[in-house]
C-alpha cells in the first residue's frame, strides 16, 4: 500500500495543493496533524484534507490549541498567530474526530513522540518503525531493526520557507521516499497581507530563508 504522508500544513493551501498534485495516484493518505494555524487558509486546508480518499488524519498540538480555545505557550509570536487565525476558524467538529496515532504493518504514525521535538540525534527508544512530524525538519534515520522518520512540513518549512516536504511510504516493504519540492511562497505572504495579519507575523514569513 502506497501512502502519501504529510504534516504541518499550517493553513497553507497553495503548498498543500502542490503537494497533492506531486504525490499523484496513491492508495491512501496519512496526515500527521497541525493542518491549522499560522497560514490564512485553515478552514480550506481542513476541508481539502477531509476530502482525500482513504484518509487517516491525526491530531497535532495546534489542533489541540484550537479545540481548547487558547494557545497556552510562552512564544509571543505564536500567540499572535493563534489570536488572529483562531478567530476565523469554524471547523472544530472536524478536529474533534481526529485520532492521535495510526499503526499499519508495524509502522506507527503520530504527530510526535511524547510531546517532544524530535531531531535526528534526539535519544528515542524505538519499539517499532515511527513516522512523525512536529519539528518541521525532514529526516530519516535507521536504528536497526527500526527507523525513525520525520515527514517535515508542507506549509512552513523551517529551513527554506518555499520548500514543501512530505513522504511516499510503501507499507508492505517499509520503503520510505523523502520528497521535497518548491513553490511560490509569495502566494501565502501576499494573502496574509491582504487579510491584514499583524506585521510581526508577515515578517516571520518574509524573513525566512528561501531555496530560490
Amino acid at each position: 500500500m502506497l501512502l502519501a504522508v504529510f504534516s504541518d500544513v499550517h493553513g497553507n493551501l497553495p503548498a498543500l495543493e502542490r503537494m497533492l498534485a506531486d504525490a499523484g495516484a496513491v492508495d491512501g493518505y496519512v496526515c500527521l496533524g497541525d493542518t491549522v494555524n499560522y497560514g490564512p487558509w485553515s478552514n480550506e486546508c481542513v476541508d481539502l484534507v477531509d476530502s482525500l480518499p482513504n484518509l487517516v488524519s491525526l491530531r497535532g498540538n495546534h489542533e489541540d490549541y484550537f479545540l481548547r480555545g487558547e494557545y497556552g505557550g510562552s512564544n509571543e509570536l505564536a500567540r499572535m498567530f493563534f489570536a488572529f487565525c483562531s478567530g476565523t476558524f469554524d471547523r472544530l467538529e472536524s478536529l474533534r474526530r481526529l485520532d492521535v496515532e495510526y499503526r499499519v504493518n508495524d509502522i506507527v504514525f503520530s504527530h510526535t513522540i511524547g510531546d517532544r521535538y524530535i531531531f535526528p540525534d534526539t535519544p528515542v527508544e524505538l519499539d517499532s518503525d515511527r513516522i512523525i512530524g512536529h519539528t518541521h525538519r525532514q529526516f530519516l534515520v535507521r536504528r536497526p531493526p527500526f527507523f525513525l522518520c520525520n515527514s517535515g512540513s508542507v506549509g512552513q518549512n523551517r529551513a527554506s520557507i518555499d520548500v514543501i516536504d512530505y513522504l511516499l511510504v510503501e507499507t508492505g516493504t517499509r520503503d520510505v521516499r523523502l520528497r521535497q519540492l518548491s513553490y511560490d511562497c509569495r502566494l501565502i505572504i501576499n494573502e496574509m497581507k491582504a487579510r491584514h495579519y499583524p506585521a510581526e507575523c508577515v515578517a516571520y514569513y518574509e524573513n525566512k530563508p528561501r531555496r530560490r
